[in-house]
């Protein structure tokens, strides 16, 4: 008997149905999603802007705290949205969409994991040819691998489940679209899909998960070699990875590593994975790494670029190829000039204002106040003819 797809729409239970539970866990997973932005793109912002911390480890640091940011971006205000709705519903095409980000990010990020442990294993047990291993090509084309990974993973789970027929019941006793619950409203035997999405997600985690864990086994293993300083600061970078690789597997084992089936845990093992991992890998980077602690705390004393930060100043001309530019008094310093073009650049400085002056062309400079960071872009190309 051929089945046809009538379901356009699903309908998702969510975390509870008691209304004073759902206000409580909007308000929860609101603080939960603010620290997890926060927390996330500040390290990228840092990894970015500090010339410190140009290591490959950094490289991948960065890139990992924006997977996570755009991971809770897939998952977390659907569920507020939600959670300030009483019905809960959910097209089919954004069931697919939702499903389809959940696995792209997830399989990059595991494979991101990889990169990050085999990133450790050269510079602790070959550190001579760490730099030669791990050149920039080298961490662009792991990088690349990890997209591309996390993208084939997620295709074949639209694969399996888009063309299955769901001619009956369209409710998932669940707060987001995955696997399991789709599989169990297929109106058809999916034991053989089942089959492949353990495969495709329990068996992958627990090789996965196994080899990272044999890998910073080796690591550790040969820390005897080093000096006490150096022992110290590698058993506090591999024991953060170590962290952040145990809660992203052990949940994703337990979801995945068994016959196709949905249990009451299966909720909150959801939510430790997709909302609670993204918030927690910032602060234990952070926490337990002290080249990341050091250069948040430069931060403030670093200029950053970034136009539209502060109020353009008061400029004037004086001659038609001499552009005055004066700086409000309060300011303590010009740090440094980042781009000239040909002109050439006068400083004035007195006890009432700091003065730039340029004849003509493009300029850009950094000044700062009082511990926070302020960038300021002037175009003067061409200026001196509109003043």
């Amino acid at each position: 008997m051929e089945y046809r797809n009538n379901v356009t729409e699903f309908v998702l239970l969510g975390l509870t149905q008691s209304l004073q539970g759902q206000k409580v866990l909007f308000a929860v997973f609101l603080l939960i999603y603010v620290v997890t932005m926060a927390g996330n793109l500040l390290i990228v912002m840092t990894v970015m802007l500090s010339p410190a911390l140009d290591a490959p480890m950094y490289f991948f640091l960065g890139h990992l705290s924006f997977m996570d940011a755009v991971y809770s971006n897939t998952v977390t205000p659907h569920i507020m949205i939600d959670l300030l709705h009483e019905k809960k519903t959910i097209s089919f095409e954004g069931c697919m969409t939702q499903l389809f980000l959940e696995h792209l990010f997830g399989g990059a990020e595991i494979l991101l994991l990889v990169a990050m442990a085999y990133d450790r294993y050269v510079a602790i047990c070959k550190p001579l040819h760490y730099l030669t291993i791990m050149n920039q090509r080298v961490c662009v084309l792991l990088l690349l691998l990890a997209w591309v990974g996390g993208f084939v993973h997620a295709v074949l789970h639209i694969l399996f489940v888009y063309n299955l027929p769901f001619c009956g019941p369209n409710v998932i006793d669940h707060f987001l679209c995955d696997m399991y619950p789709l599989l169990k409203l297929a109106c058809t035997d999916t034991y053989i899909i089942g089959l492949t999405v353990v495969a495709n997600d329990g068996a992958i985690c627990v090789v996965i998960f196994s080899l990272l864990l044999f890998s910073y086994g080796i690591i550790l293993h040969s820390l005897r070699n080093l000096s006490q300083e150096g022992r110290r600061k590698a058993l506090s970078t591999c024991g953060s990875h170590i962290t952040v690789v145990v809660l992203f597997f052990v949940p994703c084992i337990f979801m995945y590593v068994r016959p196709p089936c949905t249990l009451p845990t299966d909720k909150s093992l959801t939510v430790f994975y997709t909302v609670m991992t993204p918030m927690l890998n910032p602060l234990i980077y952070t926490l337990r790494n002290v080249d990341m602690k050091n250069a948040m705390k430069k931060l403030d004393q670093k200029p950053v670029l970034s136009p539209s930060l502060v109020s353009p100043v008061l400029c004037h001309s004086h001659s038609p190829s001499r552009v005055s530019v004066d700086l409000p008094a309060g300011w303590d310093s010009i740090q440094e000039i980042l781009k000239e073009g040909r002109a050439g650049v006068h400083l004035h400085s007195d006890p009432e204002h700091r003065s730039l002056q340029v004849n003509g062309s493009i300029l850009s400079y950094v000044f700062w106040s009082r511990g926070y960071t302020f960038a300021f872009i002037v175009w003067l190309s061409h200026l001196s003819t509109l003043l």
